[in-house]
């Protein structure tokens, strides 16, 4: 956190901006002088250092990541990519609907995804909301145009038509609320102006921010508008992921075993609205998943 301290030298005040941060173990101090006064426009001041210390700390581990990334995968033959992409959609898919309670287990989710068996004693929902997380997300993968408002409807229906045809593809029309949080989402009637706040936000900034830290905010920024009845985190999780696919990054598969941590970090952002609490930790996670390739030379 940025914090604005005031020292005394001789019988002046001079005030600066602090920030700790951890690197390799250690913890440094970070500072920046603001004069004798605290300008009037210390908030956008302190935004802008956190982002400046923040972009030093993370983003050459990104960039490393991607070069690495693209590097083997450009050299993998079409048969190899393919296993790639299925590889990833069945760890995908089953956390993705694991975190929001589906019973499948990862083999469960294997067999019905890659043979087409499905799974004894679970519930017909929980097969079938699978079967369109794979229909959706190949079709994620190839669509080649920008993100709009018409295809994310489009991907919602493809999630829930055969599980929940009545809301699919449709902005909610009623309040809804998140069981254990006291976190307050939008009324019907403020989600279509926070929409349009959204792809506004998302085509001024797009080509400014760095494409894993885009991918976290469209993620948290889109849930917690929360525009759906259902499938919300699953939409928003594709979201992220189309905009690393898009950007030639690597995809990023948030797992069910880290969901406590997941749903926390979410929960800090939308509560204190500081949104690099929950950008923060998802590349921190971003980078502990590929640090193979930030160490390959």
């Amino acid at each position: 956190m940025v914090t604005v301290r005031k020292r005394r030298i001789g019988k002046e005040d001079f005030f600066y901006l602090e920030h700790t941060i951890r690197n390799k173990g250690k913890v440094e101090k970070k500072e920046k002088y603001l004069g004798k006064i605290i300008p009037k426009n210390i908030e956008k001041i302190k935004q802008d250092f956190f982002h400046k210390l923040f972009k030093e700390k993370w983003f050459a581990q990104l960039d490393k990541i991607k070069k690495n990334f693209t590097k083997e995968y450009n050299k993998l033959p079409k048969t190899a990519k393919d296993k790639y992409f299925e590889n990833f959609l069945i760890k995908f898919t089953y956390n993705t609907n694991r975190i929001e309670g589906s019973t499948l287990t990862l083999k469960d989710t294997a067999n019905l995804l890659k043979e087409g068996i499905s799974p004894k004693n679970r519930p017909i929902k929980d097969i079938k909301e699978a079967e369109s997380h794979k229909k959706l997300f190949y079709t994620m993968l190839d669509y080649k145009k920008d993100l709009t408002l018409h295809i994310i409807l489009y991907w919602h229906k493809l999630l829930l038509q055969d599980t929940d045809k009545e809301i699919a593809g449709k902005i909610r029309s009623h309040q809804v609320a998140i069981a254990g949080t006291d976190v307050k989402l939008p009324s019907p009637i403020e989600i279509s102006p926070l929409l349009n706040d959204f792809f506004k936000w998302y085509h001024k900034e797009k080509n400014k921010l760095h494409p894993v830290e885009l991918a976290a905010l469209i993620h948290l920024k889109f849930v917690s508008i929360h525009p759906f009845t259902d499938g919300n985190g699953r939409i928003s999780r594709i979201m992220m992921n189309f905009i690393l696919h898009k950007k030639d990054f690597p995809m990023l598969d948030i797992e069910y075993s880290n969901r406590a941590s997941y749903y926390t970090a979410l929960e800090r952002s939308q509560k204190t609205g500081k949104e690099y609490i929950f950008v923060q930790y998802l590349i921190k996670r971003y980078v502990k998943e590929y640090k193979r390739y930030i160490h390959k030379k």
